[in-house]
């Protein structure tokens, strides 16, 4: 019960790595909030989930990357909670191809989602946890963020650009006892992966020295040691959880 007591909220999370992190923190003790779109089958089905550990728990329908919204989230959390512990930043989408093909709209939509939902939600809460001076912002990056790629150069944008946020970020809160990561997931498995050619698939298996692909729970565990006591010295990191590629 590594997170027992803790007010958490996770951004995204209806499904996959939101999805996931959601359920491992409520099975650890957290009161979980988490915000997707819309509030859908898939949004019902995880609140009764996790209500089942911790009966406090919440989904609000919010956009990440709209700022008013986002400001709507923490009013509401501060009058149900009166505090947050820990803050997954997880929202986040693709829209992939070559620079020369890549649409003016592709790229800002991008950078909108991916980028400004981590100001949105840091701007929104950092002031609650500096009365508290306490605190864990957890922002989801990306190895691609670390090294690029191409075919995603606004997705690796808006990833560094998470990267160089979360840095500076720990920087200037680290005073008041508030800690800022950035996890960079590597290649996570998934219904795309699984349908890939199994040449295709075991090629890229091989690229990885611990020879599998990530799951939605490797980055999980990674969320909840960050978001835990455990971790109550690290500030300022970028933690790549990629089974070795980034080496």
């Amino acid at each position: 019960m590594l997170l027992e007591n803790k007010i958490t909220l996770v951004t995204g999370a209806s499904r996959g790595i939101g999805k996931r992190t959601a359920q491992l923190f409520a099975e650890n003790g957290a009161t979980v909030i988490f915000t997707d779109l819309q509030e859908n089958d898939a949004s019902r089905e995880l609140l009764a989930e996790l209500q089942q550990h911790s009966p406090k728990s919440c989904f609000i329908a919010s956009n990440a990357a709209d700022y008013e919204q986002t400001m709507a989230v923490a009013e509401q959390v501060q009058k149900e909670y009166g505090r947050l512990d820990a803050l997954v930043n997880n929202a986040g989408i693709t829209r992939d191809n070559l620079l020369l093909r890549m649409s003016p709209q592709d790229w800002d939509l991008v950078l909108e989602v991916n980028l400004r939902s981590v100001f949105n939600y840091c701007k929104a809460f950092v002031p609650m946890m500096l009365k508290q001076r306490s605190g864990s912002i957890i922002n989801t990056a990306s190895v691609v963020g670390v090294n690029g790629n191409a075919g995603q150069c606004n997705y690796s944008a808006s990833k560094a650009g998470i990267i160089g946020f979360s840095k500076s970020l720990a920087k200037e809160i680290g005073s008041r006892g508030i800690r800022c990561n950035a996890i960079a997931p590597g290649l996570i498995e998934s219904a795309m992966t699984q349908a890939m050619p199994k040449e295709a698939h075991d090629k890229w298996l091989n690229e990885i020295p611990l020879r599998r692909g990530g799951t939605d729970l490797d980055i999980a565990r990674t969320s909840m040691f960050l978001a835990s006591d455990l971790s109550e010295y690290i500030t300022g990191q970028v933690i790549c959880v990629d089974g070795g590629v980034s080496l």
